[in-house]
């Protein structure tokens, strides 16, 4: 009778098994789901989990609230499609084969999302796509997306003149995607990139209560463009609220990894392409249930190019021999832990000709530029932006403190050093105090290593300025590659970890 009783439960207990939505049994899944949100130029201090109480982030203080906050999380380019580039490989720029903006990703690199479809997930694509190649419409189908194809079996990508942020496709994707297999979505808004939207919905942000960075003048064409920059962020943390919820809807939010960073800094003037902080530190929050305790922070140093190994290892995959990065999987559960040493970025063509290196410890960054004799007003958009002829103005009426005429140094320093620990947003220059040679020592030691073992190389021969560097006016039609940096060396195919 005791067997017979037995038995019969067992049966109950397969039916219900069988009977139950896919939904209720993903909790079971061995495998972590995965939703990577990424943002396009913003700044790490313009959320308000670090710092910024200006800014109105409700979504994104939720998550970060249930998950970690990393506060020394940096990217490898301070540029759109190199960074994303670099992210989707787990490789420095210069090893990708696609450095600069807009150039095309070569077929040869190895794509994290790639691997996991490979190894049983279902990966889509929705919003801005920019991996080192620009979409273009034809038939109203979407062409030269490049190799980039091959890691998505679903790809929508927006376009900025739909008059969104590209955030409309998310929740769509969630609910058609299969319901057999584990995940993984890479989500990329247009948010926060200009040209601001004129009809924005989310107009929440007064010029009135903005915070304005140090080295832009504080005046009220500055004021109302940071404005606008905020209500496109606040879009953002929208549809990022959209995603969580519908997580939760379909029973999956406990097994998902939600991960939240950008591309590069805010496109604004000494922001966005340069190598300093407020180009290179990036927000990134992650929140994981089945590993992350609520409520975390941590200041390991992490470089960008760990996400690709670290998404691997959390899927239980073998971390392929192409990534240059390291997995931080053992922060997640020990924010206490140490994880890198150095972390290095560098500043390639973004509509001006550029070459820029940096190292940069937790207290210490170190910069050479073998392009001093150029100044460095920021990308394109930005040098005809409000914020920019304001500087201008006030630069004309003898109004700017140093660090504010610091983008108008012509040439510019061929090295800079600066004590990050007592200069938050790098604006004094200590290469020539010999109170820091030791330092500055240990960090022209660790770039030449990094430069030497990744086969980069400073070509005769860069892109030129497509842009006049006041005016921001397009100088010619289409096109004009330069040598690519480490393509002398065939940097596309070094392994080297660093």
């Amino acid at each position: 009778m005791k067997i017979l009783f037995i038995s019969v439960i067992s049966v109950l207990f397969v039916l219900l098994a069988c009977n139950s939505k896919p939904e209720q049994l993903k909790q079971t899944q061995t495998k972590p789901n995965i939703v990577f949100i990424i943002g396009d130029d913003i700044g790490c201090y313009d959320l308000t989990v670090y710092g910024n109480k200006n800014i109105k982030t409700p979504n994104i203080d939720h998550i970060a609230q249930k998950g970690m906050v990393f506060n020394n999380m940096y990217l490898t380019a301070s540029s759109c499609s190199p960074s994303r580039v670099s992210i989707i490989t787990g490789r420095y720029p210069h090893n990708t084969g696609a450095c600069e903006l807009h150039s095309p990703l070569p077929a040869n690199q190895l794509l994290f999302p790639e691997i996991l479809r490979k190894n049983g997930y279902y990966t889509a694509q929705a919003g801005k796509w920019h991996f080192g190649s620009i979409p273009q419409k034809q038939n109203n189908d979407t062409i030269g997306l490049g190799p980039a194809l091959r890691a998505f079996d679903r790809i929508s990508v927006s376009h900025k003149e739909n008059g969104d942020g590209g955030e409309a496709m998310w929740i769509k994707l969630l609910q058609e995607r299969p319901k057999n297999k584990p995940f993984f979505m890479w989500f990329a808004a247009y948010d926060a990139h200009r040209p601001w939207e004129k009809a924005n919905a989310f107009q929440l942000n007064c010029p009135d209560s903005v915070w304005v960075p140090g080295f832009l003048f504080n005046g009220d064409s500055t004021r109302y463009d940071l404005a606008k920059y905020y209500n496109e962020i606040s879009r953002f943390d929208y549809y990022i609220g959209l995603v969580e919820q519908e997580l939760i809807k379909q029973g999956v939010a406990g097994n998902t990894i939600i991960i939240i960073t950008s591309d590069n800094g805010r496109p604004f003037p000494r922001s966005k392409t340069r190598v300093y902080d407020s180009g290179i530190k990036t927000p990134f929050i992650i929140k994981y249930p089945k590993l992350i305790k609520e409520k975390q922070q941590t200041t390991a140093l992490a470089s960008i190019i760990d996400l690709a190994p670290t998404l691997i290892n959390l899927a239980g995959i073998d971390v392929p021999a192409e990534f240059q990065g390291k997995s931080f999987a053992e922060i997640l559960q020990q924010p206490d832990s140490e994880h890198r040493t150095y972390i290095y970025a560098e500043h390639n063509w973004h509509d001006y000709e550029a070459y820029e290196r940096m190292v940069r410890t937790k207290d210490f960054m170190y910069i050479i530029n073998k392009r001093p004799w150029f100044d460095m007003l920021g990308p394109a958009d930005a040098v005809v932006s409000l914020s920019m002829h304001e500087l201008y103005r006030a630069h004309e009426e003898k109004k700017l403190n140093d660090y504010q005429k610091n983008i108008f140094l012509k040439p510019r320093p061929k090295k800079e050093f600066f004590n990050c620990a007592k200069d938050k947003f790098q604006y004094y220059n200590r290469i020539n105090d010999t109170t820091y040679l030791k330092q500055i020592t240990c960090l022209q030691a660790a770039i030449a290593e990094w430069q030497e073992t990744t086969n980069d190389t400073e070509p005769v021969h860069l892109t030129p300025d497509h842009f006049d560097r006041k005016t921001g006016a397009r100088l010619f039609k289409g096109f004009k590659w330069g040598e690519m940096p480490g393509k002398k060396l065939r940097a596309d195919t070094v392994k080297y970890k660093i």
